[in-house]
């Protein structure tokens, strides 16, 4: 089997995670540096939101087997951070009023910070099973 379309989709995730990664640094670096003391959990968690992000996209653009491990960890991290997250801003509203990018499992993103990892992980599983 050909490892060319595998690529083409591994090359657009890749390029998610990357934009994921310098916008949530971005966003997560001015609201720490600014406005910290109005949620410190929400922008917290945006910032390990960024970590994560740019773990993933470093790790996901590498063919290495280490690397395989290290992007599937970040990527079950980043999913169940917004599964955990997301349903923590539903039923404590009251912590999460400055919304983090996996509030309400991303819905200020599309719902992407929910779908991507579970692309990611699929993705993961298709390349290892290709090799």
């Amino acid at each position: 089997m050909s490892s060319k379309p595998n690529r083409g989709i591994g090359t657009l995730l890749i390029a998610v995670y990357a934009i994921f990664a310098i916008s949530a640094t971005a966003r997560a670096s001015y609201q720490l540096a600014t406005k910290f003391e109005d949620a410190p959990l929400a922008y917290s968690l945006s910032a390990l939101s960024a970590v994560i992000y740019i773990v993933a996209a470093v790790a996901l653009a590498r063919t290495s087997e280490k690397s395989s491990r290290v992007a599937k960890a970040a990527v079950l991290f980043e999913l169940v951070g917004v599964l955990v997250v997301g349903t923590l801003s539903l039923v404590m509203p009251h912590a999460f009023q400055h919304p983090s990018v996996w509030s309400w499992y991303g819905l200020n993103y599309a719902c992407l910070p929910l779908v991507l990892p579970i692309f990611g992980l699929l993705w993961l599983n298709k390349r290892r099973t290709d090799k």
